[in-house]
């Protein structure tokens, strides 16, 4: 397995005939601001750079556009219905890309800079709250989950004494997974339209025992930020997407990001369509489904150019202390081609040379790979269905990291500007 495959491995973990053509132009945008088969028809692919508020500085070369626009298409004919991309320089100058078909129906294109399900990018959301809350002096990362939460993280081998703020953060807890049992993990169309309780979800991760003493090992586990969840809502006193609206999206001046209300089963603005493999092998739309299943771990909605918004400024100090930054970048090793978990965070070697700086995220319909470099450019890179759902069913686990591993190299290839 390559160094790409062996990343996109662990990535993976993180809650998922060719078309031809291309308008380009300019939009720059201030940051202040089972084997399927689908007969695919030629889709326009199209960049798109222009300045809002501000005079317009120096943005992401046409060269670097054109590279991500290919690499984009070749994500497309690897058999993702589509894919939307953007790059941001430092000064969070923008070029994005969208190709494929956005609806597999009518194979309309789909949108530039669409609004898509960012899975487990939720935790950098949610890390970045808990360390706004260290910084306040309301929560300690070396305290126990007990002085929080007491008497709530109990069970077979599993003391809420024992388990710190920073071991949830950073996936040492050795609490179970709670979606290894989730109903539907066969067949999530029997359970999409299905409300879940956040309680209910950590109930069935609690029902089975710890999976190693805390602090021993490394295991990327949702059940971790489901807790955390619970702790900004239990230190704050309110719900756990309005801290992340009025803490970080309504700072950044997001418009396209937000924690999805209970119930609400929809995506609220444009957006292409969402596949997912049925028991029947064939590619499925999805893209209306009740995400509380997901939780803090995994339930927001964002578009590519807000979340490299988001990620450089998690990095930048426009949310965080560079103390707590440089917390947050304290890796564990995770036993995968280099590539180290700090608190929300994936630390992943550069083939250039240096570290990148991301999450990603995956959820049924949509798969999201991102970072941002050393010099401040981040790349995110949405795709209309999980690896999994468009590899080989015949040989799957080794298809899908195969496919994940070509998402991640074209966000390593664009950060080093290749």
């Amino acid at each position: 397995m390559s160094n790409t495959e062996k990343i996109s491995s662990v990535r993976s973990q993180a809650i998922g005939a060719s078309a031809t053509g291309g308008a380009v132009g300019t939009r720059l945008s201030r940051r202040r601001s089972v084997v399927w088969r689908v007969l695919a028809v030629p889709v326009a692919a199209a960049i798109a750079l222009g300045a809002v508020g501000g005079a317009a500085s120096a943005a992401p070369s046409k060269g670097e556009a054109e590279s991500l626009k290919s690499r984009a298409q070749g994500l497309v004919d690897d058999g993702y219905p589509a894919a939307l991309a953007a790059v941001s320089d430092a000064e969070g100058e923008s070029a994005g890309v969208a190709v494929g078909k956005g609806n597999l129906e009518t194979g309309q294109a789909p949108p530039m800079d669409g609004e898509v399900r960012i899975g487990s990018n939720t935790k950098t959301f949610v890390a970045v709250v808990v360390m706004q809350m260290v910084q306040e002096g309301r929560v300690g990362l070396d305290e126990p989950i007990e002085t929080y939460l007491p008497g709530l993280i109990r069970g077979e081998g599993i003391d809420g004494s024992k388990i710190t703020v920073r071991q949830l953060l950073q996936h040492t807890s050795g609490l179970p997974e709670y979606t290894d049992t989730t109903p539907g993990r066969s067949d999530i169309f029997q359970v999409k339209d299905h409300y879940a309780q956040p309680r209910d979800l950590l109930d069935t991760a609690l029902g089975k025992p710890a999976a190693f003493e805390p602090g021993t090992q490394w295991a990327y586990t949702n059940t971790n930020y489901i807790v955390l969840g619970m702790l900004i809502e239990r230190v704050s006193q309110r719900p756990v997407g309005e801290q992340i609206d009025q803490r970080i999206i309504k700072k950044l001046g997001l418009s396209h990001t937000y924690f999805p209300a209970p119930g609400d089963r929809s995506i609220k603005g444009t957006h292409p369509q969402g596949y997912h493999l049925s028991v029947d092998g064939e590619l499925e739309d999805i893209t209306e489904m009740d995400p509380a299943w997901a939780w803090a771990a995994g339930a927001m909605v964002s578009t590519p150019s807000e979340l490299n918004t988001f990620f450089q400024a998690v990095l930048d100090g426009r949310l965080l202390t560079q103390a707590s930054i440089d917390e947050m970048k304290k890796g564990v090793d995770t036993g995968s081609g280099g590539m180290v978990y700090g608190l929300g965070l994936f630390g992943t070697p550069l083939s250039c040379g240096g570290t990148s700086w991301g999450h990603g995220g995956g959820i049924p319909g949509y798969e999201t790979h991102n970072a941002v470099g050393p010099d401040g450019t981040a790349v995110t890179v949405a795709v209309t269905a999980l690896s999994s759902a468009v590899a080989d069913q015949s040989d799957l686990e080794s298809s899908a990291k195969e496919k994940g591993a070509k998402i991640d190299k074209t966000v390593d290839v664009t950060l080093c500007h290749k």
